[in-house]
């Protein structure tokens, strides 16, 4: 996906979206990955997303992310910014302390990009993998009670903030009994997944940009 500035784009509003895999669609078309699906059905509800740009890639950590966005030193006047991190810190086993004060500079930079507007920048969970092929053979419980004291922490940050928190997580569970739910490296949401994640932020996202 080729960025665009948003002083280019001054027919529609402009979206950044931060992350990892989960954000970059690892294993999925352009088109199925989340935030082009929901700048796609914010097109259908006449909220013109001209601009969709995608700061992610798979397996950053806070760390990298951060480095990743100082780097490329986008522009601070997104209308809306989204910020999915962290799975990559707890697949590490990296100190959750860290990703505490990591997460949260993040979101301040995210807030930061989007004209100094909490209002205008959402936060998504972070998905369990530990349901998905690929830990078939890892301690699943242990996997699942780290994501929910992962996701405990982005939640509190987020509200502290005034910052929207879309909360997949249960979405991301139920592929133990949709297999479908899995891209085909057995890790990945799918675009099916992907696609109910939006469901479930579609209308929250477009109460943020009227």
């Amino acid at each position: 996906m080729t960025p665009k500035s948003p002083s280019n784009s001054s027919n529609g509003l402009t979206y950044l979206a931060l992350g990892d895999s989960y954000t970059i669609g690892e294993s999925v078309a352009e088109t199925e990955r989340y935030p082009v699906i929901l700048a796609r059905q914010l097109k259908e509800k006449q909220i013109n997303i001209s601009t969709t740009r995608i700061i992610a890639r798979t397996g950053w950590t806070t760390d990298e992310l951060s480095s990743a966005i100082q780097l490329q030193s986008p522009p601070d006047n997104y209308d809306l910014v989204s910020l999915l991190i962290g799975v990559n810190n707890q697949y590490r086993g990296y100190n959750i302390a860290t990703y505490r004060k990591e997460f949260e500079e993040l979101l301040k930079t995210a807030i930061q990009k989007a004209k100094g507007n909490p209002k205008r920048v959402f936060v998504v969970s972070i998905p369990d993998y530990g349901v998905t092929p690929f830990a078939k053979n890892s301690n699943i419980e242990k996997i699942a009670r780290e994501i929910d004291a992962y996701n405990l922490i982005s939640k509190e940050i987020s509200l502290q903030y005034g910052v929207k928190y879309m909360d997949i997580t249960p979405i991301s569970r139920k592929a133990t009994q949709d297999p479908s739910l899995i891209a085909e490296d057995g890790l990945h949401p799918s675009g099916k997944m992907y696609a109910q994640w939006v469901e479930l932020m579609l209308g929250e996202v477009a109460n943020l940009l009227k």
